[in-house]
């Protein structure tokens, strides 16, 4: 297994940990949540992250680590969101909502081993505030094919912008040594 194999597997494994913690605490209250609602969600992390970036003061003392592990989270809620659609009331218990989460996840991985490969690993040598920019980016594409009613002509779909999200964040969390104490 690869290094960055094995340096995302310590993220994912902290960020399914508070998964799993929330949906103790709160249950799958999100699946009520329509496609666009999980897409802003995530907006309002991008963009507390990139605030915490370019202003000098701080008026919550939280950093971007809890904000890169909510868009992970988040997108993988709304990769499943894609998949099941959403519903008036919650409808899953908590083993199938984590079986699911894994299952987004592995695909996820396999994405970024994928490109990872094609790459060479180019986003070793990135700054977190471009990772940042790059997931921003991807919202407003999500944004606009939502608003298009999910039809591209020559572009990828919302899923793999989804993806690229998660795997940008997870690039960003190792780019910050977290998960690697």
């Amino acid at each position: 297994m690869s290094i960055t194999s094995q340096e995302y597997d310590k993220v994912i494994v902290i960020c399914r940990q508070l998964y799993i913690n929330k949906m103790k605490d709160y249950g799958p209250a999100w699946r009520i949540l329509r496609l666009p609602s999980v897409t802003d969600q995530i907006y309002i992390k991008a963009q507390r992250i990139r605030s915490l970036q370019v202003n000098d003061i701080r008026k919550v003392n939280e950093d971007e680590t809890g904000e890169f592990i909510g868009i992970i989270n988040y997108s993988v809620m709304a990769l499943i969101q894609l998949d099941l659609g959403f519903v008036d009331q919650p409808d899953l218990d908590s083993a199938k909502a984590i079986q699911l989460y894994d299952e987004k996840v592995a695909l996820t991985k396999s994405l970024m081993e994928d490109k990872n490969h094609d790459y060479g690993e180019a986003w070793r040598e990135m700054r977190v505030s471009s990772l940042t920019d790059l997931i921003l980016q991807k919202l407003h594409r999500v944004k606009q094919i939502e608003d298009n009613q999910g039809k591209t002509l020559v572009s990828e779909g919302i899923d793999a912008n989804y993806q690229d999200m998660i795997n940008y964040s997870v690039f960003a969390l190792i780019l910050m040594k977290f998960g690697q104490q």
